[in-house]
């Protein structure tokens, strides 16, 4: 195999698995070990400049950089990075002053943007301090979008959604509240130089077509419009016996909702099985603490009304059974339908989006889902001057994932408005960092021992279902934020290997905690190299450090997968061809120069 090119941007962007799996590319270890040294303040501006709500994401994430992170190499669970996020964000000073300076003389380009979610929002924070006038338009009497009508208030305070969608706001944008968008073609006449779709999915699916269904109408609510009358107050009750259909977070928001409300027997039913539910695993377990069951493997077939009144609804039991491809099938056991009371019914089946505002002839192609058709580096539609992000792009994801595609948009904005290309995409700031003090001495922390992860208090079940507002989950508290942000591996401070250093004396070999590393005879196939090192490296999703051909003509192979990046290898070696350098890497972000 030829040499690895270690100065391709990309390449160690991947190995920090943490960083790499977040949409946004938040620098996790970075921001952990300023938490570790007190620095909350410095920790949250690392936090906002990738993903711009830490406050609220650190409550609400769906965390894909947890099952990511390098931790598990040690012992089953992660480290707690989504409640780190919070501490940063529950610890901080003041930081108004910290945000960027809006020019008072604008650049002359006028962009509108559409929905006040999280997408909307992140293009309006890049896109401010350029100079760019911004109009938001939405429908709800606030921004946040869904964050403010879809995430109940137990989890999400409306103190810190104000406080941080407020921190964008502040830069000057000229907001359109209570207005909502009938007519893109309206807007489009404004003759904006560029349109941002962030409008989110907006329709919860619902059973059209189930026996009952119309009969019963006054007493069955789709997931989400429910979820968000009673965030505006509009609802402030719901019947004693609830049924709520679906096995995403918004049912899980649904029915710890609904116990709020005055529902005491609240049961949750979903067609698949428990484990292939898509709500987050720490949803299930927060609803199941509110005494809510989780009822799997029940189908739906009828609402039952009785005399113009709900009062149940019956469904077919089923089982998972799979093909010889592995395609799982749902079938029914066979059994008698099974009734169930219900006051009120909930259903949150998933969502889908809705785009009857947009009209046909602006040059937007939409594709046979009724999607609009989106370039998925640029953001751009079919209509050069219109972008699309977060769940109004490709479907319904969730915040960070919308913070993602707004960072993109705005890249894309930018360069059409200075009438560049496109698609030349600015490149990611990166750097290497030497982290040596002293001759056994790292500027960082990492002992690869066992540490549990710390768990995070939460208020007495029976103060929180008398008060849909009150928060449940408490936080970490200094102490024990410090120990779990102890809990890191640092798995950005890379092994960087210098051939002309080494006397292939191998200490790093036996020091090796992992086995990850082997000197062997290259090879040019990867598959063959991979068996034949100290540990089998099995997975290939993760790449193999390659170095160029040694005095003894072997190589050095470092299965990246596997290595704990504990600096062993660099505290043993007698020559200093192993070095520990901090990798730093921000994404790109929309450029600074007018």
């Amino acid at each position: 195999m030829k040499p690895t090119n270690i100065k391709d941007p990309e390449y160690f962007h991947k190995v920090v698995d943490c960083q790499y799996a977040c949409p946004a590319h938040t620098p996790v270890p970075e921001y952990i070990r300023l938490i570790a040294e007190g620095k909350y303040t410095e920790a949250y501006m690392v936090n906002w400049e990738s993903n711009v709500f830490p406050g609220i994401l650190g409550r609400t994430c769906d965390r894909p950089c947890e099952p990511a992170c390098r931790r598990v190499r040690v012992e089953k669970e992660p480290v707690a990075i989504c409640r780190l996020k919070r501490v940063a964000a529950d610890n901080k000073d003041d930081v108004k002053g910290l945000m960027p300076k809006i020019p008072t003389a604008k650049n002359g380009k006028k962009i509108a943007l559409i929905g006040a979610g999280p997408a909307s929002l992140t293009v309006a924070r890049d896109l401010a301090p350029l100079g760019y006038e911004l109009d938001l338009y939405d429908e709800q009497k606030a921004g946040g979008g869904f964050m403010r009508s879809q995430i109940p208030s137990f989890r999400l305070p409306e103190t810190v959604l104000d406080e941080e969608v407020n921190y964008i706001l502040d830069m000057g944008i000229t907001t359109h509240f209570n207005h909502y968008v009938s007519s893109l073609a309206e807007l489009v006449k404004k003759d904006y130089d560029a349109i941002f779709v962030g409008c989110g999915a907006p329709r919860g699916r619902d059973l059209p077509d189930a026996p009952g269904r119309k009969e019963g109408a006054a007493n069955i609510h789709i997931g989400i419009d429910w979820l968000a009358s009673v965030a505006f107050e509009h609802i402030q009750k719901i019947g004693k016996k609830v049924i709520v259909l679906g096995g995403g977070n918004t049912a899980m928001d649904c029915c710890r909702t609904a116990r709020r409300l005055g529902g005491e027997e609240v049961k949750v039913l979903v067609r698949s099985p428990f484990a292939e539910m898509k709500a987050s695993p720490w949803e299930k377990e927060d609803a199941m603490h509110e005494d809510i069951p989780i009822v799997d493997n029940h189908v739906p077939k009828a609402f039952i009304v009785e005399n113009g009144k709900l009062k149940g609804m019956t469904f077919d039991k089923v089982q998972p059974v799979f093909d010889e491809n592995g395609k799982r099938k749902l079938v029914s056991t066979g059994e008698p339908e099974i009734f169930i009371e219900a006051d009120d019914v909930l259903v949150a089946i998933g969502q889908e989006n809705a785009f009857p505002w947009i009209e046909r002839d602006l040059g937007i192609e939409f594709d046979k889902w009724d999607m609009p058709v989106v370039d998925a580096t640029t953001y751009q539609s079919t209509n050069p001057k219109i972008f699309f992000g977060g769940d109004a792009a490709f479907g319904p994801k969730n915040v960070i994932t919308a913070v993602a595609h707004g960072h993109y948009a705005a890249v894309s904005i930018d360069l059409i408005c200075k009438g560049e290309d496109i698609n030349k995409r600015p490149s990611p700031y990166t750097n290497l960092v030497n982290t040596k003090m002293g001759v056994h001495e790292w500027s960082y922390d990492n002992q690869v021992v066992p540490d549990l992860r710390y768990k995070v208090p939460h208020a007495e079940k029976r103060m929180t279902l008398k008060d849909r507002k009150r928060e449940v989950e408490l936080g970490f508290d200094v102490a024990t934020g410090f120990k779990e942000a102890e809990r890191c591996l640092n798995c950005d401070v890379q092994t960087i290997f210098t051939e002309t250093k080494c006397i292939e004396c191998d200490a790093c070999v036996d020091i090796c905690p992992t086995s990850c590393i082997t000197f062997t005879t290259n090879l040019d196939d990867e598959n063959d190299l991979r068996k034949h090192l100290n540990a089998p490296a099995t997975n290939k999703s993760q790449d193999l450090y390659v170095s160029d051909i040694l005095p003894t003509k072997r190589v050095m192979v470092k299965d990246e997968d596997v290595c704990l990046h504990c600096g062993l290898c660099a505290e043993r070696c007698p020559t200093a061809a192993w070095d520990m350098q901090k990798y730093i890497y921000n994404t790109t972000k929309a450029s600074k120069v007018w």
